[in-house]
């Protein structure tokens, strides 16, 4: 009913079976939340680039911690939990607690880490440019959440959600009220929360808001970015850009057809080639094991272009679930070489396994986020 990636559909697409295989008694049962994209670690997850020349994993890990703790709007200590910092030093990956926390560091994109260094790296008429901050290719924008408008009530918590708006660059001496004033200019707010220090009440330039008419988000978008308030000039943007994800888990037979129909040449290539169903735990522990793995993998895709890179995640630490166990990561050297490796190999067999292929992000890749 779904091929393999790359691997040619056997028979047309019977929406009948797929009907009676979504009816079946006991279907349905796993836990929906842990199914939700908004549970899933890329919604976890930014990249930051333009990093100073003394950018470490761990600075960058503790300026985003000083920068989000005590805040009004984060709801534990230390949120950022991880960063790392790719070979090329192009790029860092940060990983937070949760996507709400994602979301508010992300309203952090310009800031700079050190004004001195930061003024010699990129930057113009002697201005520091400061740190890019952006989502994952694949990040996937959270459905509507289940907050209803209630007139004349303006809740102070915004969800993530495709119509929550980020206002940064506000001047901080600006109260609250100004700045829900003119947002409300644009239409009725449901939700409204400007950022401040949890201790010292101070704004820190940033707030969050959605409107009750959804109609309204882009007008706002448009009608407000780059509008100078005090001495700035506002940044306003969705807060959640990137994949628009199907409405809800309950998909009808119509929409599941659909994606059934989908191929990898709708998948976004790169020059990573994903192997999954090919190697277990146990195997990867033995070290001559892995030895021949390594060797007869790099083999077998040398066919198809020059491998750059290999990469066998193994268990660590006595644990067999550790991340990227069991998946194989090959690097060619070209897009092509790595569509013509993913199309011959989808649906090999390996030591009794069929062989599942799939593209995967070159970013992630660098940084081992698996």
């Amino acid at each position: 009913m779904f091929p393999l990636p790359g691997a040619p559909r056997q028979q047309p697409m019977d929406p009948s079976r797929l009907q009676a295989f979504m009816n079946q008694p006991g279907a349905g049962t796993a836990e929906s939340a842990s199914l939700k994209p908004s549970n899933s670690r890329q919604a976890k997850r930014l990249f930051v680039s333009n990093l100073p020349e003394s950018a470490t994993g761990e600075n960058l890990l503790s300026f985003f911690n000083l920068q989000l703790n005590g805040l009004n709007v984060i709801h534990s200590v230390d949120p950022c939990i991880s960063a790392q910092v790719s070979d090329d030093r192009s790029f860092a990956l940060l990983e937070f607690k949760s996507p709400n926390d994602a979301t508010v560091a992300l309203a952090f994109d310009g800031i700079t880490m050190d004004e001195n260094e930061a003024a010699g790296n990129g930057a113009t008429n002697g201005a520091p440019q400061g740190l890019e901050v952006r989502r994952p290719k694949d990040y996937i924008v959270p459905s509507g959440n289940e907050q209803e408008y209630q007139e004349g009530v303006l809740l102070n918590d915004v969800p993530d959600s495709p119509n929550k708006i980020c206002v940064s660059n506000i001047p901080h001496y600006i109260p609250e009220e100004p700045v829900t004033m003119l947002l409300k200019s644009f239409g009725e707010l449901k939700s409204f929360v400007l950022v401040k220090d949890g201790s010292t009440e101070e704004s820190r330039g940033i707030a969050f808001c959605e409107y009750a008419d959804p109609n309204a988000t882009s007008i706002a978008v448009e009608g407000l970015n780059g509008m100078e308030l005090g001495d700035r000039h506002l940044k306003v943007v969705r807060a959640s850009i990137g994949i628009t994800q199907a409405a809800g888990l309950d998909m009808g037979v119509n929409a599941m057809s659909m994606f059934a129909k989908t191929t990898s040449q709708d998948l976004e290539t790169s020059c990573v080639l994903q192997l999954l169903n090919m190697v277990t735990p146990e195997e990867l522990m033995d070290s001559d094991d892995y030895e021949e793995i390594c060797d007869d993998v790099r083999e077998e895709c040398a066919k198809y272009g020059q491998v750059v890179e290999l990469k066998i995640p193994r268990p660590s630490g006595g644990s067999r679930q550790s991340p990227g166990v069991g998946k194989i990561f090959v690097k060619f050297d070209s897009v092509e070489s790595t569509t013509n490796a993913l199309k011959a190999l989808a649906g090999r067999k390996f030591s009794d396994r069929t062989v599942v292929t799939t593209y995967f992000s070159e970013e992630n890749f660098d940084v081992n986020a698996w």
